[in-house]
């Protein structure tokens, strides 16, 4: 069999991309080619990560890695990926995968360092052991080798062979920065290697992880292990995929092959002495150590080129090219791995390479089938398939060095051509850089060309059949069918790259045909010998070929007459070889192919898409079959084809008749009959063998039939052997498991439209029954499938949350839904448009204008708020208008002054107006927070905050502030501040990729306060993280006094309860009392001060910090510097509450200091003696010495032995109730009662009772309750006693009740109460909580100024008179506040109102201070918290910042700070939590309203509830949420049961949570609208049809149909589907199909049940069955339609059998073996129906061809004589006749003719009396030996052949 010889394909002349690059970077078209770099061509498929079998990378061209120094460029091609520039020279890189990371990591060796970087440019840096030379990739990890010469690195190129690995866990640490370059070193600079010396012994290390140091790498010898300590043996290839690893050893020259294995247990090693005498004797676990299993028996030259190729079994080769020796030698890996191996042979080669060509798809122990292609010591480049030569490529002529070729994409790559020039022979010197079926061929000239050789045929069918072949027949039939292909003369397309489609297939086809041909010339003509003499026969015998192949003719020359061919004759297509062959080898290898290839028809036959190959491999499985004999196959595709007749007769067979299988019989009888381990009797051979992948497609169907039928599972086989795949998750019923397996196999719902429409039915079915009720732990994929978008998109949100995937894996996973999906329902990106502000205003109307709304050009910072969010929440009135209007800041305030001429009234409005314009950045704060994503590349815009006015009457006329001491910019400077906090409040704070460099842009060239709150805001949020710490520096030395305060809260908040050292050595700095005393003195102001110490308390929270408490605890009672009395209640309130967030919630349990430390406060508080020997015990230090005057360290605030409770007792307080907060410590809550007699409230400020019932109700947190009852419970009968002498106006007051202290403490203490409920209840919208705190806002209220408001008459009256108007409207703040804490974000509207009221307020007396405006500015911000979307938590940091921000005494104007740091008022911003919830349609990408059902736990005071809310809403508590369920007709139905912790809300990026950062994905039902459109469900696709149905009942009643009604109605039949359906493929069958303009004919009758349909398959939103109620439809009708016309309209009778496993699976239903929870997904009736049309049809054909002119019965003929009518070219009427015979063998399952003529005789055989039954003769016997024919085939059987008399 001679050697064909092909031409590759040049594609271009080759060099480096990155000189290219280097290039066009220095401008220049000169490329610097010096020679000084590395390049490494690589596989793209190693960047699949592991185990990830959906992963698909649309690009085949080879990637490129280019190293110069210290850049290294990856591209592919022209485009460049990443550029990479390292800190210093890079030695060498490589791809590999590291133990426990799924990513593969671009490896980077430096001098010192191994970097390591991701595809998505993340990198770590690793140290090496010093000295490391080379790196390699092995499946266990990374091969680090030092070098020989510790003074000499080695800088050559990187490992050539990249194969994939196998692992799926994440990165466990990856450093993320923009830049590319790390912020951080998880090794110091001076890091020392332990246990072992790097620099002596050890030669070879492997990393296995990021995290872990390199091990030593172990040789293990007769059953010990010892450290690999020779730097000699050196390194030559590894690979990733198998554990092997080739090395050379310098010193005796000679090769070895290591197998590398890893030992779990521990592995006895050998003492080793090292250069310093140590011994190295630790034992390991899970080493890794190297067996040597094969060595070099001489002395060998280095070889200079080892790779891995397969043999032509598939078996894995270890190749090394000996340049030298001018040989190829291979090593066939071992079936166990660590036997010894030796070398299997060896070829005569100068160079070679790895190609894959032959067997693309082939893979062994996971390694592709490559080929070799050798450049033997002649120059002829052969292509070996193992040892065997296949063919020989040469170049195109006319290639030359001088020629430059145009690059050629590979998608045009037979558009390639080069310059025509004379003929000459280019002479190949060398092979390089191969990957798959490209190289680099180098020529004598000098010239590098880059080649393609094709991998696969073009040809789809081809390369079917071929690996069909390859899977299913035998090895040795194989190699010959492979050999005769390609070197068949026909099989020149097979190696080119410019071909038709259909010459692959003649190609292929032909050969085949040529065996066909010979064998049935041999077999007819066996004794005829075509030779003329013994002397001839004797020179084509099969002994003298084996005879001259003997070593002694090997090299001679023999005369022609001695040559084989000149007296054998050769046929056109097959060789001397195969045509002298024993007949018994062509029956043996076509017997094989017709069953091989019976698979693959058979597989063709559920693929829709696939008919045309269907045809031309009919015409060859046909021929094979008349070729061996073998009648029944050939009835069999005659019965598929009726026209199809064999091109060669039926040859006789002395075999036993075989019966073809048939997959759509087997997949009918499984729904018949179900599925037992007798059913894989009638599958291919090649279906149930492990492995195979040619006919995967019809093992999936099979597979999925038998899980959905119940077939038992026996591993990953079923019992009929198929082999199945299923994906994660779930299974409770076969449904389930069909659906997972569906999921693993990658078979979606396109692929399902490609099955045959009966054939899909089962499958849809079981999609349709899991679509209900899903488990929650499927993936994504499956829940497309089913046609849940909505779960699919929240587990997509769960599983990309914990991490950013890098792009090519984020592209696969898309890829892998797509396949799942349909190709026009996919909606996985819905896209929300916010809405402008204009729309809102456009709603207003011109005639509801106010004179003082905002324009929409101002920006004011909530320009942003009106989006589709919003407006979906509150969009049905105009209270973000409202809201808007006043809270914004940015514009003049209205003056209404009666006379705008006095210049005096004007100031003196805008000076009552201007303290509620400078607070209104505290609500604007709130309102936006989180609201919106800021861009990187823009500069943050914070709005103006103007104080001036503008007086409406005239004419708009503006109105400057005048200030006749100091300036505006003093008396607006902490209200700037607030305005800064406002703006960055508003940034999210999750917002990805936040970097230092934008916090810097941002920066100010001066400080200036808008900017320090600017910097605090961004701390709240977590953003000061990325700050370095000279940016710190930087800040803190600016000497700006609001910079320092911003910055120190914002670390400090950014970093809350890390206790961070470099942080809290910056923040004590700043606190001169824990200065040294030989630290020089600092002039910090009390601000500062005040600040820092409230820092320490967020960075040492809850830690209990023994030093910081009590540091803290010192604190409270030191004077702060400075000589201004009033700054010290304030330090010494930051120190309060730094004191309790530090031991938050710890009292019982505060590291063992908590009695002495109680003790020391309630000192505090109550003022009492202090004791000369107190002092902690458990080793603090003595207090006696703090209280000794120093004036290093500050005064001690002590009046004598006395504390001065003024300053120290609020502090005092306030760490007590964060202390033991929700510790119900009754010990404690007792000491802080209210006082409960006339002698001690003269000792109690009635501002300290609030505080005090705030803190014991802190303390007693479980027994708050939102009633009247709990209230009065909390007063002293004494102050009880008072009030009702107060509301009697008794005239009997004693002198010695003092009314005002009793008067005064019952206001404070309802206060402190209300303050109670609201913590309590923050956040939750209770309406018993909202009612009670309403009613005491309009108590209060009305004791200020009567105003006409109910629900206030049942409170005492008359407090004003003896209570001041401050106490009243600081007591009105205090409620307000906690009345918006309670409905926070849901911006309730009678609350609303309340406050728009108190906002409209301005006394000119100068009652209302700076702080009652701020109150209600933060409260109207708090009940619209975020926009709505944000809501507070009550877990005990979220109520320690609500304290510390509401504490209840308020400045008195923009400037104060003396009793609390403004700044605190922020620190709310902790207690958030985005719990708003919401619904977003799949299909829409719309925001929507969507009823939810809520369930919440049993707690103490209720019992478990569940009631309902409508999205967009808040959701309840983490600790008390227990089930939320989206329920209602219009959605599909989610449930999502969640467990109860005490855990905070769940973070945007959190994996775990169940609402994806707020949104939750909802599906609607096709049929009706949304609840936006459709409030009422008037419009719903039911009540349309009924309401068109009611206005034309007397068109239904004469016989209209409900398409003409639609037609003829209000809508058309599109316009009323569009209403409910996106899908274009719906509307365009509605636009065509139920067209109202159809009035003639049958095609009326089609729109009519296209309408019917239309509607059926919308409304039970099932639209992919309209395809198959179609193919159903027609299918009849085209059948009756040949009956009728007596002409043929169908090829094939493939549609009819699909209608029969319609039909059972309809009985399949009937009988029980498939379950239907939501009825039937296909109407039986209109199944039942087409089944009767059609016999219908049969039984008038078989009537017609009875009674014609001929009385001919085709079908009896049939039976009888096996004959058909005839050819179909001669007659139409007999190419009718054999089509419809065909028909009527199908429909009624008769046997092949041999099989009925056996049942025959057999019947037959058994008594004339037992088979002459007088009523039914022989129907009962052959029913039972013709067991599944239908019982009219039986009747027709019986009728033709006569009974015996």
């Amino acid at each position: 069999m001679g050697v064909r010889v092909r031409t590759v394909t040049v594609l271009k002349e080759f060099e480096p991309f990155g000189l290219t690059v280097e290039a066009s970077d220095n401008g220049s078209n000169r490329k610097r080619n010096d020679g000084k770099y590395q390049y490494m061509l690589f596989d793209p498929q190693i960047l699949r990560p592991r185990d990830d079998d959906s992963w698909i990378y649309s690009d085949d061209c080879e990637h490129e890695l280019f190293i110069r120094g210290k850049h290294l460029l990856w591209s592919s091609g022209p485009q460049v990926f990443k550029r990479f520039c390292a800190p210093s020279t890079i030695i060498k890189a490589c791809w590999c995968h590291l133990e426990s990371i799924s990513e593969p990591l671009l490896c980077v060796l430096h001098l010192h360092t191994l970097t390591a970087y991701t595809p998505s440019g993340e990198m770590v840096s690793i140290p090496v052991p010093p000295a490391t030379a080379s790196i390699w990739p092995v499946p266990f990890g990374l091969l680090l080798q030092k070098a020989a010469d510790a003074n000499h690195l080695c800088t050559s190129g990187t490992s050539a062979a990249f194969p994939s690995m196998s692992s799926t866990q994440e990165l466990g640490r990856i450093i993320r920065e923009g830049s590319g370059t790390p912020v951080n070193s998880f090794f110091s600079p001076n890091f020392q290697w332990p246990n072992y010396d790097c620099g002596a012994n050890f030669s070879h290390y492997i990393l296995k992880h990021t995290l872990e140091e390199p091990q030593v790498l172990l040789v293990e010898e007769r059953g010990k292990a010892s450290p690999m300590n020779d730097p000699e043996e050196q390194i030559l290839w590894t690979s990733e995929t198998v554990p092997y690893i080739v090395s050379y050893h310098r010193g005796n020259m000679r090769h070895s092959v290591w197998y590398l294995k890893m030992s779990s247990s521990k592995v006895e090693t050998m003492s080793v002495v090292s250069i310093q005498s140590e011994v190295y004797a630790e034992e390991h676990t899970n080493v890794l150590s190297l067996h040597r299993i094969w060595q070099d028996k001489c002395v060998q030259p280095i070889a200079n080129q080892v790779f891995l190729a397969t043999d032509d079994d598939g078996v894995p080769l270890i190749c090394f090219m000996l340049k030298g020796k001018r040989s190829l030698i291979s090593l066939r890996l071992p079936d166990v791995p660590s036997e010894k191996i030796d070398v299997s042979w060896s070829i005569p080669a100068v160079a070679a390479a790895p190609v894959i060509i032959t067997r693309p798809r082939q893979r062994k122990w996971g390694i592709d089938g490559f080929d070799l292609l050798i450049l033997t010591p002649d120059g002829d480049l052969s292509l070996y398939v193992g040892r065997h030569c296949l063919c020989q490529y040469i170049l195109p002529p006319g290639v030359v060095k001088d020629v430059t070729m145009q690059d050629v994409s590979l998608n045009q790559r037979h558009n390639a051509i080069s310059v025509e020039v004379p003929e000459e022979k280019v002479e190949i010197v060398g092979l390089s850089d191969a990957i798959r079926g490209r190289l680099n061929l180098i020529t004598a000239s000098g010239q590098v060309l880059r080649c393609a050789l094709r991998a696969a045929p073009v040809s789809l069918i081809t390369e079917d059949c071929i690996n069909a072949l390859a899977e299913g027949l035998n090895p040795p039939l194989f190699k010959h069918f492979r050999k005769s292909l390609w070197s068949h003369e026909c099989s020149m397309p097979l190696s080119g790259l410019d071909l038709k489609f259909d010459a692959e297939w003649e190609t292929f086809s032909s050969l085949i045909m040529g065996w066909i041909r010979n064998f049935s010339s041999v077999h007819l003509k066996q004794e005829e010998v075509n030779t003329s003499s013994a002397w001839e026969f004797l020179l084509c015998s099969k002994m003298h070929r084996n005879y001259l192949k003997t070593p002694c003719f090997i090299g001679l020359s023999l005369p022609p007459a001695l040559q084989p061919s000149a007296h054998c004759p050769q046929t056109e297509l097959v060789s001397t070889a195969v045509q002298t062959e024993d007949p018994s080898f062509h029956r043996q290898i076509l017997r094989e192919m017709l069953d091989i290839l019976h698979g693959v028809y058979e597989d063709y036959k559920l693929d829709i898409l696939r008919s045309q190959d269907l045809q031309r491999l009919v015409h060859l499985v046909n021929s094979i079959a008349a070729c061996l004999g073998e009648a029944n196959f050939v009835d069999y595709y005659a019965r598929d084809f009726p026209g199809l007749l064999p091109h060669f007769p039926v040859l006789s067979t002395t075999d036993g008749l075989r019966n073809p299988p048939n997959l759509l019989q087997w997949l009918q009888n499984c729904l018949k009959y179900g599925c037992s381990a007798r059913d894989g009797e009638g599958l291919p051979h090649l279906l149930c063998k492990e492995g195979s992948f040619a006919v995967d497609w019809s093992r999936k169907i099979v597979a999925f039939y038998g899980l959905l039928l119940g077939s038992e599972r026996r591993g990953q086989n079923l019992a009929s052997g198929v082999s199945f795949n299923v994906a994660s998750g779930t299974a409770n019923c076969p449904e389930h498991w069909t659906v997972l397996s569906m999921v693993a196999e990658s078979f979606g719902l396109q692929q399902l439209d490609r099955l045959p429409y009966g054939v899909s039915l089962p499958l849809r079915h079981a999609l349709d029954r899991c679509r209900e009720s899903l488990p929650v732990d499927w993936p994504a994929p499956a829940y497309v499938l089913v046609g849940r978008e909505d779960l699919a998109l929240t587990t997509m949100g769960r599983s990309t949350s914990v991490k950013s995937p890098h792009k090519v894996e984020s592209v696969s996973n898309h890829l892998n839904l797509l396949y799942m999906s349909s190709p026009y329902t996919l909606h996985l990106h819905p896209l929300i448009v916010p809405s402008s502000t204009t729309n809102l205003h456009e709603a207003v109307g011109p005639g509801m204008e106010r004179v003082d709304s905002v324009p929409d050009s101002i920006i004011d910072g909530m320009e942003h708020m009106f989006n589709t969010n919003t407006q979906l929440r509150f969009g049905r009135d105009l209270r973000l208008v409202e809201v808007r209007r006043l809270l914004c800041s940015a514009t003049p305030v209205v003056i209404h002054s009666a006379h705008g001429s006095i210049d005096e009234d004007q100031q003196g409005h805008l000076w009552h107006l201007t303290p509620r314009t400078t607070a209104l950045p505290f609500g604007r704060g709130a309102f936006t927070l989180a609201s919106t994503w800021t861009l990187l590349t823009e500069a943050m815009t914070i709005p103006t905050l103007d104080v001036s006015g503008r007086v409406a009457v005239m004419n708009n006329s503006i109105v400057n502030l005048n200030i006749t001491t100091g300036t505006v910019g003093d008396l607006i400077s902490w209200p700037e501040f607030h305005n800064g906090v406002a703006a960055g409040l508003k940034i999210a704070p999750h917002q990805a990729k936040m970097s230092r460099t934008w916090i810097q842009y941002n920066k100010p060239e001066e400080p200036n306060f808008s900017h320090a709150g600017f910097l605090m805001a961004l701390g709240l949020h977590g953003h000061l993280r990325v700050l370095a710490r000279s940016d710190v520096y930087e800040y803190l030395t600016q000497t700006h006094e609001a910079t320092m305060i911003g910055t120190m809260l914002g670390l400090a908040a950014s970093h809350r309860g890390t206790m961070h050292p470099t942080i809290s050595k910056m923040l004590y700095v700043h606190i001169p009392s824990r200065h040294p005393p030989s630290f020089p003195e600092l002039e910090l102001p009390t601000h500062v001060q005040s600040a820092a110490i409230m820092a320490v308390g967020l960075l040492y929270q809850e830690s209990t910090h023994p030093m910081t408490m009590k540091i803290l605890l010192d604190e409270i009672g030191r004077r702060s510097g400075g000589g201004n009395v009033l700054e010290r209640e304030r330090y010494a309130i930051a120190a309060g509450f730094a004191f309790g967030l530090v031991t938050l919630g710890r009292g019982n349990d505060a590291s063992g200091f908590a009695e002495p430390m109680v003790d020391r406060l309630f000192q505090y508080m109550s003022g009492c003696s202090e004791p000369q020997n107190v002092c902690l015990q458990q080793g603090l230090e003595s207090y006696a010495m703090e209280y000794v005057l120093d004036p290093a360290s500050g005064n001690q605030v002590m009046d004598g032995l006395m504390v001065n409770i003024d300053v120290t007792a609020p502090a005092a307080t306030v760490a007590l109730a964060l202390m033991y907060l929700k510790t119900e410590c009754e010990v404690v809550a007792s000491r802080l009662s209210i006082p409960d007699t006339h002698y001690s409230l003269q000792f109690v400020r009635p501002d300290f009772i609030l505080l005090r019932v705030i803190a014991r109700n802190m303390i007693l947190w479980e027994r708050i309750n939102p009633g009247e009852t709990w209230i009065q419970g909390q007063i002293p009968d004494i102050i009880k006693e008072g009030v009702r002498i107060m509301v009697d106006n008794s005239d009997d007051i004693s002198d010695n009740i003092d009314m005002e202290a009793l008067v005064q403490s019952f206001a404070n203490i309802v206060c402190g109460a209300c303050f109670s409920i609201g913590l309590r209840y923050a956040g939750t919208g209770n309406a018993d909580a909202q009612e009670l705190l309403y009613s005491y806002s309009i108590y209060f209220l009305n004791e200020i100024k009567p105003v006409a408001l109910s629900n206030w008459g049942r409170h005492p009256k008359g407090l004003s008179k003896y209570v001041e108007r401050a106490t009243l409207e600081t007591c009105l703040s205090v409620v307000v506040l906690s009345l918006s804490l309670v409905m926070a974000g849901t911006g309730h509207l009678p609350t609303f109102r309340l406050l728009r009221y108190l906002h409209s307020r301005i006394d000119a007396h100068g009652h209302i201070k700076f702080g009652n405006h701020m109150a209600v500015s933060m409260a109207i911000g708090f009940l619209f918290l975020g926009g709505g979307m944000r809501t507070f938590a009550t877990n005990k940091g979220a109520i320690a910042a609500l304290l510390i921000s509401l504490y209840p005494v308020f400045p008195t104007k923009p400037t104060d700070n003396n009793t609390h740091l403004q700044a605190f008022r922020h620190l709310y911003v902790l207690a958030t939590e985005a719990r708003c919830v919401q619904a977003v349609d799949v299909d829409t990408g719309r925001d929507v309203y969507v009823p939810l059902e809520i369930t919440i736990k049993e707690t103490n005071h209720h019992v478990e509830t569940t009631y309902c809310r409508v999205t967009p809403c808040i959701l309840p508590e983490r600790s008390i949420l227990k089930r939320v369920k989206v329920c209602g007709p219009r959605y599909w139905p989610q449930d999502m049961e969640l467990s109860p912790t005490d855990d905070p809300w769940w973070e945007p990026r959190d994996k775990d949570s169940p609402f994806n950062g707020g949104t939750l994905y909802v599906k609607r039902k096709v049929g009706v609208c949304s609840y936006n459109d459709d409030p009422t469900g008037c419009q719903s696709l039911l009540s349309r049809v009924m309401h068109k149905v009611s206005d034309g009942s007397k068109k239904l009643s004469s016989g209209t149909s409900l398409g003409k009604s639609c037609g003829s109605g209000l809508s058309k039949v599109d316009q009323l589907v569009s209403t409910f359906s996106a899908d274009p493929s719906l509307l365009a069958f509605a636009q065509l199909c139920c067209d109202s303009a159809w009035k003639y004919g049958t095609e009326n009758d089609f729109q009519e049940f296209c309408v019917q349909v239309l509607f059926e398959c919308v409304s039970t939103d099932r639209p992919a069955l309209l395809q198959t109620y179609l193919y159903l439809y027609t299918t009849v009708a085209s059948l009756a339609e040949c009956a009728l016309s007596q002409h043929t309209m169908c090829n094939d009778t493939l549609a009819l059998s699909s209608l029969k496993v319609a039909v059972a699976y309809s009985g399949a239903l009937v009988d029980g073996k498939l379950q239907s929870v939501s009825g039937e997904l296909i109407q039986s009736t209109f199944l039942a129906a087409l089944a009767k049309r059609v016999e219908d049809i049969l039984n008038y054909w078989q009537h017609i061809r009875t009674d014609g002119a001929n009385h001919c019965n085709d079908l009896v003929n049939y039976l009888t004589n096996g004959k058909r009518p005839p050819s179909a070219e001669l007659y139409q009427s007999d190419l009718l006749a054999n089509m419809f015979l065909s028909f009527y063998l199908r429909w009624y399952d008769m046997p092949p003719v041999s099989v009925v003529n056996s049942a025959m005789k057999r019947l037959e055989s058994f008594p004339t009396a037992f088979v002459s039954v007088k009523h039914n003769p022989r129907m009962p016997l052959l029913a039972l030996m013709l067991p599944g024919t239908h019982s009219r085939a039986l009747a027709l059987v019986d009728e033709s052949y006569p009974c015996r008399s």
